[in-house]
């Protein structure tokens, strides 16, 4: 059973990729294919999440200092929730699973007319994911005829991951733009937003990145990279956020809202990324307190 949790929350590191191998995979997606979904969701919860609570413990231990210091939960209700939380996320990773093994899912989209109005112009806009929900549906989700739509992955993800996103991403012409130690798919980002198409960037995690922006969340100073919006302001580009929550175990519901930039015309790129960060962090914590439980950033997001 796949888990896409960090490897060692107190440092940050994360190797990016999820668990099991490509034998591991296949079978869950075979399986997938002939079993209802909820009997993997109740093995999971049995038997999978139980001994992650006890291997991961770093990540635990930083599940329940989010809801500790986010939301002030005491200790037995932080640990009722960070149970709940790995349920939650269990559901995600098998969810995406059943989506390659040609599932569906009933998908309520919530802000779709942003969408729209964007993808019918001709210039090129940045659509900014986070790590809560499913992002992932996105990608089956939000179309547009005349735009292509690219998403910058982690670069080293299992190939039976990548091979089935690759199958079901370029059906609705969405190409994947892994990241590179070298940076050099910044130059293939702006390339897309210059052709005029959708760029899809995550905007929640530094990692090691000297440049940073802090701003308030959830009552802390937290960290966001100043990357996505600079991008986003040197190219003058709409900005949306993204998220896919999941609401049922047949149903996401799709929250799609404008990101904005400063009023004044005159605004320096600086300027410019800086507003937009701002805005963007209001919208994730208000969609972060809706959901707290499908936050799944397992390190401590305030360090």
């Amino acid at each position: 059973m796949p888990t896409d949790l960090p490897t060692d929350s107190g440092t940050r590191k994360w190797d990016g990729t999820t668990f099991g191998n490509p034998w591991m995979h296949r079978t869950l997606i075979k399986w997938l294919k002939a079993v209802d979904i909820r009997v993997l969701y109740w093995f999971t919860y049995l038997f999978v999440i139980p001994p992650t609570l006890f291997l991961k413990r770093k990540e635990a231990k930083a599940m329940r200092g989010f809801f500790r210091k986010g939301f002030g939960y005491g200790r037995l209700k932080a640990w009722r929730k960070t149970f709940a939380n790995h349920c939650s996320f269990g559901r995600v990773v098998i969810d995406r699973f059943a989506m390659y093994a040609g599932k569906e899912f009933e998908l309520k989209l919530d802000g779709y007319e942003h969408f729209q109005a964007l993808a019918s112009r001709p210039e090129g806009f940045v659509q900014l994911s986070t790590h809560i929900g499913n992002y992932e549906l996105a990608g089956y989700t939000l179309k547009a005829k005349e735009k292509r739509f690219n998403a910058l992955v982690f670069g080293g993800e299992k190939a039976t991951v990548m091979d089935n996103r690759l199958n079901k991403f370029e059906r609705n012409n969405i190409r994947m733009i892994p990241l590179q130690p070298d940076m050099s798919h910044i130059y293939t980002v702006n390339q897309a937003l210059s052709d005029g198409e959708i760029m899809s960037i995550p905007a929640d995690r530094v990692f090691g990145s000297p440049k940073y922006f802090v701003r308030e969340f959830l009552g802390h100073e937290a960290k966001f990279p100043q990357g996505p919006f600079q991008v986003a302001a040197m190219r003058k580009s709409p900005v949306l956020f993204v998220a896919v929550m999941k609401e049922s175990h047949k149903s996401y519901r799709v929250i799609i809202r404008p990101v904005k930039g400063p009023d004044d015309p005159n605004a320096t790129i600086k300027q410019t990324a800086d507003c937009l960060a701002s805005n963007f962090v209001k919208i994730f914590e208000k969609t972060v307190r809706e959901y707290p439980g499908q936050w799944y950033n397992y390190y401590d997001f305030w360090s």
